[in-house]
Formats: C-alpha cells, structure tokens, sequence
C-alpha cells in the first residue's frame, strides 16, 4: 500500500483471522496518558538489556524498556517524535528538548507568535485550558447511523478519544459499548 509521502507499507489482508478473533471488548488508552508513560514504551534493544541492571534491596533488576536516565534516552525519544511527526516538523511542531539543544536556527517566515490559541491533536490549546476541537464535536454530532460493529467501534474510538471532558462517559457510551 502507498503512503502520501510514497513509501510503502506492508498491508497483509488478515480476513480469515480478523474474523477468528475474539474482538476486545475495551476502549483504547488516550493518547495523553500514553505521553505520560512514553518511556515505558519503547523496548531496549536486546543486547543492551543487561546493561541496565540495577540492584535494590531484595535483587538485581534490568530494564526491558527505555527509563529515565539513560542518556540516550532523551535523544532516542526525540528521534521518534521527528519520525512520527514528519509532515510537521516544518510547520508547526518543534521536538525540544532542552539539555541537547544547541546552535538552534529558526526561519522566522515560519514562526507565528502571540498566538491566543493554537489546534493541536484535535485539541484546541489556549491560555483557558485545553478543550475539544469544535470541528470535532461537530464530527461526532452529525455522526451518521452505525449500521456495523465495526462502525459502532469506529465512533466509540473517535469520542473516546475526547472522555476526559466528558463527564461519566463510560456511562453515557455503555449502550453502544454492549453492542461490540
């Protein structure tokens, strides 16, 4: 399958399994929570594992994931971000990370400032807080008819994405959660 920026990527058709596959029954993380927990994702290397052992009282421990401290950590981290955020980087997104920075260069063309708000992740940021994108809610709102579990799946994803601002939406989403 073709990508926008025209690298491929490998799309196996796994219908006969997907259809096997006894579907979780769970919504996903929110993608703030996983932020949070960054480095716990990504898995060290094999071959390095060992050289995180540390010893406490009760035995000697080793990372099979990136923890803090690790002074690779930071860069590996920044790395990703400047894969995962390609299209931006030019625009509007600057991985930063502070104690690495040095002899930063910035097209000023390409800067805006004093900005009141700013859209990010389909968020809106401001100096008020952080809240949905009102092109969003509007998206959920006209939301047509789920005729499908996977449809009904794809709508709860989308507004569960959004449940920190709504208050009891696990309750107000049970009806269409008990139809998957």
């Amino acid at each position: 399958m073709k990508k926008k920026e025209n690298s491929l990527r490998m799309c196996i058709y796994y219908i006969q399994l997907n259809n096997l596959t006894v579907n979780n029954k769970y919504l996903l993380s929110r993608i703030d929570d996983l932020f949070d927990q960054f480095y716990y994702q990504l898995k060290v290397k094999e071959s390095d594992v060992l050289k995180t052992t540390f010893r406490m009282r009760y035995g000697h421990y080793m990372f099979l994931v990136m923890s803090f401290g690790l002074t690779n950590a930071p860069t590996t981290f920044m790395d990703l971000m400047n894969r995962v955020f390609p299209e931006y980087l030019d625009h509007y997104v600057v991985v930063f990370i502070d104690d690495i920075l040095k002899q930063l260069f910035v097209k000023f063309s390409r800067c805006e400032f004093w900005l009141k708000e700013v859209a990010f992740l389909g968020h809106i940021v401001s100096a008020e807080g952080v809240h949905v994108d009102p092109k969003n809610i509007k998206a959920i709102v006209e939301w047509r008819l789920p005729k499908s579990v996977t449809e009904v799946r794809s709508l709860l994803g989308f507004a569960a994405y959004y449940c920190r601002f709504v208050e009891r939406f696990t309750a107000i989403a049970a009806p269409l959660t008990k139809m998957l």
